[in-house]
């Protein structure tokens, strides 16, 4: 009976430093692939002896991917299990693998920004700032140190996560477990990116609805503040009390949708596209006819 192969904890470091240079050849065509590819070298050559299967593997793993560079460690860590499971003869073929990759890429995408960019990164460059600003040289070293401990422990216990539970998904070959896993990230992944349209995606409709002449008392009289910085004081306590910048209320066609929901033009856009996408319309061609379309309505002052 043949000897079970089986990747060491040292064959799951060298993925895991590998895994840093994920974005090292980013293209436009297949975008991480090459870094994929480059990450799973070490497991390819502890499990595939021989060179037509080394490359298969390697041909394999040079298919579509894109996500998140850091949440990326447990999608890795799934392939790993699969990859080793195929080595030792479980019916895991290119399709199960691939299909792994995707289903859990998308929404684990949508989770990195919002955790890494605009929480932990901000919060420990706020401290280390905070260190600079009084000349302590600890600022940028405390920042650096904590920031990659943070990021490489995250990328080696997710990798771990992803590498036990995967052995799990191969057992359930029918891919019931891996489709309640993808469920699940796609939810929270979804969740925060609907979340996040508001501040993403800008729209502002121009057209003036109404414009309406206040009452003396309603708005700020400028020339008839006091000279210098007590004007000013007096200007930003009127304006604090609730009068109006300008003798005139104009409101907007961006207005009205704001005050009904704010955001609602961003997220019609944004069920537009998905729409679109559903309809096979290529993301290049949506991406021009945005500008085009954002051009003509801000020539037409309707932007």
């Amino acid at each position: 009976m043949a000897q079970e192969l089986k990747l060491s904890k040292k064959d799951r470091i060298s993925v895991w430093w590998r895994s840093f240079f994920l974005q090292g050849s980013w293209n436009y065509e297949r975008m991480q692939n090459g870094g994929w590819a480059f990450s799973m070298i070490p497991a390819i050559k502890k499990l595939y002896k021989t060179k037509e299967d080394r490359a298969a593997a390697l041909k394999r793993h040079l298919e579509f991917f894109n996500t998140h560079p850091y949440v990326a460690s447990p999608v890795i860590g799934v392939t790993l299990a699969l990859e080793e499971e195929r080595a030792n003869g479980a019916p895991v073929d290119d399709t199960a693998i691939q299909g792994v990759k995707v289903g859990m890429m998308g929404p684990l995408a949508g989770i990195g920004d919002p955790v890494f960019w605009f929480t932990v990164r901000p919060i420990l460059g706020a401290l280390a700032a905070s260190l600079a600003l009084t000349g302590n040289i600890l600022g940028p070293i405390l920042f650096f140190i904590l920031w990659n401990i943070i990021r490489m422990g995250f990328m080696w216990y997710t990798q771990e996560f992803g590498y036990k539970a995967g052995s799990k998904i191969t057992d359930d070959l029918s891919g019931g477990l891996l489709r309640d896993i993808t469920k699940g990230a796609s939810i929270l992944g979804m969740f925060i990116l609907g979340a996040l349209v508001n501040r993403w995606v800008s729209v502002k409709f121009t057209p003036v609805v109404s414009s309406v002449k206040l009452s003396k008392g309603a708005y700020i009289e400028w020339d008839k503040l006091p000279p210098g910085a007590q004007g000013i004081k007096t200007a930003l306590e009127q304006q604090a009390a609730g009068l109006s910048l300008e003798p005139v209320k104009v409101t907007t066609l961006q207005n009205n949708l704001d005050s009904l929901i704010p955001g609602l033009a961003g997220l019609g856009i944004t069920l537009l596209c998905m729409w679109l996408l559903k309809k096979k319309v290529s993301p290049i061609v949506m991406i021009l006819g945005l500008f085009v379309v954002g051009i003509v309505f801000h020539l037409l002052n309707l932007m």
